[in-house]
């Protein structure tokens, strides 16, 4: 498997040519097929695919959890990528601060006024 280290696989939106991918907004499109309406009536895009644009060029952000969750999902967005001969790049390889548990096991306290 790709990047079996890394915890996301990234989408880069330049081919291996070198060659800006086209339309410009195909990060956008790609995550908004796996969007919701949540109960505010607002959009929301999946928590396990989000669309980053970084120096080099508009991103997908994969969630290899993904995987494991919605297997054919999964494997279309790395059949996308293969097919329009897109980059892919490993992604973090540690959990963000926000999601790890907390070290000690305690529950978090608010310190009373």
């Amino acid at each position: 498997m790709l990047f079996t280290d890394a915890l996301e696989i990234i989408i880069v939106g330049t081919t291996i040519e070198g060659r800006q991918f086209r339309p410009s907004d195909w990060a956008e499109r790609l995550c908004g097929m796996m969007s919701v309406f949540g109960e505010d009536r607002h959009l929301s895009y999946s928590p396990y695919l989000k669309p980053v644009v970084t120096a080099e060029a508009r991103c997908v952000v994969v969630d290899r959890e993904l995987e494991q969750i919605d297997p054919p999902a999964y494997s279309f967005l790395l059949g996308f990528a293969r097919d329009n001969e897109l980059v892919l790049r490993p992604g973090r390889r540690k959990p963000r601060p926000e999601d790890a548990a907390p070290s000690d096991g305690a529950a978090e306290t608010t310190p009373s006024p």
